[in-house]
């Protein structure tokens, strides 16, 4: 099993698209890449604490690669837009892939030139590339919540691959 720890807006949409790829073992919602120990939600939309919204993704590699995850991520999301996903504004909605070693890191860096070249955005890439940190997993009422919450906020759609 590996792990991706990704960010791209509301973390809501995020799991639910990533929650149903063939090889994902596990999603769970939570915070990371802030100063703030043991975040709760409301401290991180109050915008002072530094996480972003995150996905922790835990993968079977022989089934999908972190770079496959990878780019499911900059499929569900505008990689080109800093600190905000549609309607949600803020650092918590911040782009941003979280590594676990430098394998995953040379990874990140080689799909976004892959993703910029390619010409899918107009706007270059702002994806946040760095080393995993404490990741503070959510209050149980967000894990899943789309799943719970059917008919719930959901805006993140995921677009064909290119």
């Amino acid at each position: 099993m590996e792990t991706a720890i990704l960010a791209a807006g509301c973390f809501w949409g995020v799991e639910e698209i990533l929650r149903g790829i063939k090889g994902v073992i596990r999603t769970e919602v939570g915070y990371t890449g802030g100063e703030l120990v043991d975040p709760s939600y409301e401290a991180v939309c109050s915008g002072t604490t530094g996480h972003a919204e995150a996905v922790k993704i835990t993968f079977e590699p022989a089934v999908i690669s972190y770079g496959e995850i990878l780019d499911y991520f900059f499929r569900l999301h505008d990689p080109t837009t800093r600190n905000r996903q549609g309607n949600d504004r803020g650092t918590q909605y911040r782009s941003a892939i979280f590594f676990q070693n430098e394998e995953q890191q040379e990874i990140a860096l080689k799909v976004i030139e892959s993703v910029d070249r390619s010409g899918t955005f107009s706007d270059p890439v702002v994806t946040e590339v760095a080393p995993a940190s404490t990741f503070y997993s959510a209050e149980e009422y967000h894990q899943n919540y789309l799943q719970k919450n059917p008919n719930g906020y959901h805006c993140h759609v995921l677009r064909p691959s290119s």
